[in-house]
């Protein structure tokens, strides 16, 4: 098999074939060329490629440092070519399908239960001007699903009470506007009210929401310093963007549309945004397994969807 020749016939075949998008095209391309160079300096072709060789790759990119959202956009690559060297009957199965039931945990981004996020917001002091502007900070980063440059990034002139809207400036620079809820809505207005003022220093002008002690724009390194704190006093294994993807399942958890859940988190593709239907799986399945009659390890209580049953819901 020729490797170059494959490359472009399957560039070919994600967008005659499956019409995709010249962003999609671009991530599932880079992906598999990545791969392919991990295959050369391996000595492993790809008609040899086995599930045992995707898992071995899969871990050296986690070893790179890489997220497990990024890593999930690898692996789907990979079921994309595979599917593409079946259809042209360069192979006869798919390796990277073994790899969702088998890994995909291991994969999928850490979140927090709406429990457990209540309790880490919460600890956070609010009495001191400082507590109060990262009660206020991670409150939004939650409620809004922003990525920490998001949430640094917004000024005075992004906020727009009347409608409950924050214009926020995401990745390629794209704007696009998120509700707040109440919840942001009350954090918000005390941390204007008792303790931006505070923070802003006479013969600066810094129109930024967010304001160190020195009346400046708050760094990353100090966002992550307060959040590690506060996880540490909480108890909770999470970091700054824990709270973003625990926005997005808890959306979809609650019925949201994925379409939606895209645009609120600005996600160019659906792709990336479908991560999070596979946390919703894994919560449906662990149900699963604690509550039907036929299962060894079901609870003795009465299972939802039987008391419905009875109740002439369903």
């Amino acid at each position: 098999m020729d490797t170059r020749t494959v490359r472009k016939e399957y560039d070919d075949y994600l967008f005659l074939e499956l019409r995709l998008s010249s962003l999609t095209r671009e991530t599932y391309g880079r992906e598999i060329d990545r791969f392919i160079i991990y295959l050369s300096e391996s000595g492993i072709v790809v008609e040899a490629v086995s599930g045992s060789d995707i898992i071995s790759y899969l871990t050296m990119l986690h070893k790179t440092g890489l997220t497990p959202v990024t890593i999930a956009k690898a692996l789907s690559s990979l079921r994309s070519f595979f599917r593409f060297l079946n259809y042209e009957g360069y192979r006869e199965d798919n390796p990277a399908d073994i790899i969702e039931t088998q890994k995909l945990d291991s994969l999928l981004p850490k979140v927090l239960s709406p429990e457990e996020t209540d309790m880490f917001l919460n600890l956070i002091p609010s009495e001191s001007v400082i507590g109060l502007r990262d009660r206020t900070m991670f409150e939004l980063i939650y409620s809004c699903g922003l990525r920490i440059s998001e949430a640094l990034n917004i000024t005075m002139g992004n906020l727009f009470f009347e409608d409950a809207l924050i214009r926020v400036n995401g990745k390629r620079n794209k704007d696009r506007l998120v509700p707040f809820g109440s919840q942001g809505e009350f954090w918000l207005k005390k941390y204007l009210r008792e303790g931006r003022a505070a923070l802003a220093k006479p013969g600066i002008t810094d129109d930024h929401l967010f304001l160190s002690i020195r009346g400046r724009k708050l760094s990353r390194k100090s966002i992550w310093k307060r959040f590690h704190e506060y996880s540490l006093a909480a108890g909770v294994d999470a970091k700054v963007h824990t709270l973003r993807h625990s926005f997005a399942t808890h959306l979809v958890q609650g019925g949201a549309d994925l379409r939606m859940v895209q645009e609120l988190l600005g996600h160019s593709s659906i792709t990336t945004t479908q991560v999070y239907t596979h946390i919703q799986n894994k919560d449906l399945q662990t149900n699963h397994d604690a509550y039907h009659p036929l299962n060894e390890n079901s609870s003795e209580a009465e299972p939802l969807f039987l008391s419905s049953v009875k109740e002439g819901v369903l």
